[in-house]
């Protein structure tokens, strides 16, 4: 447990980003699953408007810092490649 008055702060302040950055990641989740359930059923319009989705949420953590930019890159590379192959 802390024992300054700083590391209390920190300490509260860890929990807050903690369950900020948990909502942001199971929303990507969230969304990867709604491309790759469209890409399984092959349905090709709605692949490509989760993609769009997809693509401006995924960068958007990376701009709250919850994601860094390359393991966003990889991802949203990686869904666009599935979404290409319909």
């Amino acid at each position: 447990m802390a024992n300054h008055k700083s590391a209390e702060k920190r300490a509260r302040q860890t929990k807050v980003r903690t369950e900020r950055n948990r909502f942001y990641k199971t929303r990507v989740k969230n969304i990867t699953k709604d491309v790759l359930s469209a890409v399984e059923v092959s349905d090709k319009e709605k692949a490509t408007e989760a993609m769009k989705t997809a693509n401006k949420y995924i960068h958007h953590c990376v701009s709250k810092g919850v994601l860094k930019k390359g393991n966003a890159a990889r991802k949203v590379s990686r869904l666009q490649t599935k979404v290409n192959a319909i």
